[in-house]
């Protein structure tokens, strides 16, 4: 229980330190002191600074850093709770948020959205509902057949995955060469440049209540882990709530895409990791996930907006981050899974 508490003080303490930082960080520069004067300015009325100043860096941290920083936050925690939940109830350290064609229907519906629509609301509302009706044709077609759920449901993946994949790169086919396929290749590589204040707010409430949801239920996906006999003999009934969890998983990984795009990695290296640090209990992995998601994104994001002068796609990073991490963790990702053996 120690161990837990210190190690959950050190991902906060972290995540804090990011998050401030990441508020000083930009093309406008800010200073420690000024965020700390500028908060006490918005908490208790303190007049620490000039009124211009005061309104120049509410347009910088309100309207501009804040919900960047917030949209980070909860795409990488959702991303990170989801590949967790999905490893878990797969039994498979190779499941990550793609497995039931998630992302690959996601895909297909903001590509449908940009070319048969000019409305960048319903190319993230398309794909919110694709990368869901992926995930219902991936459970539909496991429950065709009998035989062992888990295995079907990944093959069923596997089919949506290729379906919505080919559909994709048909709605490339189609695409505008000159103005919507850029735009369909750019938005998808990942990040928040062109995510509004108002889409971050509107989009992070159901994000946060799935992340919520999936953190109260941990218990429950505990015992999935033990197998349909066990849940069972212990009162659960493993189909519903595998089921609840898919759901859950699904539909927070397709708000992010709604949100930023394909963001990819996080999902499959993120809950390895937290698995070596805090172990195969679900009801410290998740939130551990979600914090160190939280911080990887973060960190990600920042380099992404500094690295070059033009703002480098969150996609491609992830993966060049994600890549070296998962490599030194490879030697070690096998000890997180030895007490479910």
């Amino acid at each position: 229980m120690k161990e837990q508490r210190v190690l959950f003080t050190v991902l906060i303490g972290i995540l804090i330190l990011t998050v401030f930082v990441s508020l000083a960080l930009g093309r406008y520069p800010v200073s420690p002191k000024e965020i700390l004067c500028f908060t006490a300015h918005k908490l208790t009325g303190m007049n620490c600074m000039d009124a211009q100043r005061a309104e120049t860096l509410e347009t910088v941290f309100v309207h501009i850093r804040m919900p960047r920083i917030l949209g980070a936050m909860l795409v990488g925690a959702a991303l990170a709770v989801s590949g967790a939940v999905l490893q878990a109830i797969f039994i498979n350290p190779l499941v990550s948020p793609g497995i039931l064609g998630i992302l690959a229907g996601a895909s297909f519906g903001a590509a449908f959205g940009v070319v048969f629509s000019a409305s960048w609301i319903m190319v993230q509302t398309n794909a919110v509902f694709f990368g869901m009706a992926a995930v219902g044709l991936a459970v539909g077609l496991s429950r065709l057949y009998q035989g062992d759920r888990i295995l079907l449901l990944v093959m069923g993946g596997i089919i949506s995955n290729g379906l919505f994949n080919s559909l994709f790169l048909l709605m490339k086919y189609l695409a505008d060469p000159y103005n919507q396929l850029p735009a369909i290749i750019y938005w998808l590589m990942g990040g928040f440049a062109l995510t509004d204040s108002k889409t971050t707010f509107v989009l992070s409430v159901p994000i946060a209540c799935g992340i919520l949801i999936l953190l109260c239920l941990s218990p429950y996906l505990n015992i999935l882990t033990m197998g349909e006999e066990e849940a069972r003999s212990l009162g659960v009934n493993a189909k519903q709530w595998r089921m609840v969890f898919i759901v859950i998983s699904a539909l927070i990984s397709s708000l992010t895409v709604a949100l930023c795009g394909i963001i990819g990695w996080v999902g499959l290296v993120i809950p390895h990791l937290c698995r070596i640090i805090a172990g195969p209990d679900n009801r410290i992995l998740l939130p551990a996930s979600v914090l160190t998601g939280s911080i990887f994104l973060l960190i990600t994001d920042n380099v992404s907006r500094l690295l070059f002068p033009a703002e480098t796609p969150l996609g491609i990073l992830t993966s060049l981050l994600g890549i070296p991490v998962f490599a030194v963790i490879l030697k070690n990702a096998g000890k997180g899974w030895s007490k479910w053996n």
